[in-house]
């Protein structure tokens, strides 16, 4: 497989990099979300990337493009699929297929302020993993542990992440 090549010879080359020049590990990224003027779309621009959010229809929105909760489970289970490839190009082990189902329970009151003790966010996350692969369970189940183990969004949402805010309020143009 050409990709799993690819997908070995740059994280190899990463992590010689990362060796000898720790520095280049550290990084931010950047990405920029603006309301539509007139709506209740969302164009999230990063980089060469242009998606668009919108809230349902339920919730008073448009319904013009996926909420921010299919994008927020998308990137988990996206961060987790790509990861098992990562892994198991690293590990040598053939992988054909790879799915993430991702559920999230919530409970409305908490983003409605109907509760005060009810968190808004997310209140439990599960996932079921499938894999298509000729290779015996105990090696794809090392490639499934050492994926999500080092999944930088899977840790995301297991730990408290430190979160800062800065306003800055503009007036309208004179009419």
């Amino acid at each position: 497989m050409a990709q799993t090549r690819d997908i070995k010879t740059a994280t190899e080359r990463n992590i010689r990099v990362m060796r000898l020049k720790p520095a280049t590990a550290l990084s931010t990224a950047r990405t920029v979300v603006t309301l539509r003027s007139g709506t209740t779309a969302c164009e999230i621009e990063d980089g060469p990337w242009r998606l668009v959010a919108d809230l349902a229809k339920g919730m008073g929105g448009d319904e013009t493009a996926p909420d921010a909760g299919v994008f927020g489970r998308g990137a988990v289970g996206s961060c987790l699929v790509m990861g098992y490839l990562l892994w198991a190009a690293r590990l040598g082990v053939r992988v054909d297929d790879a799915r993430v189902t991702i559920e999230t329970d919530f409970n409305a009151k908490g983003m409605y302020a109907v509760d005060d003790t009810v968190s808004p966010g997310w209140q439990a996350l599960r996932y079921t993993v499938e894999i298509t692969s000729p290779e015996p369970e105990g090696r794809v189940r090392e490639v499934i542990e050492q994926a999500d183990r080092h999944s930088p969004l899977l840790d995301d949402v297991r730990r408290p992440v430190p979160v800062t805010c800065s306003v800055r309020i503009a007036r309208p143009a004179k009419e």
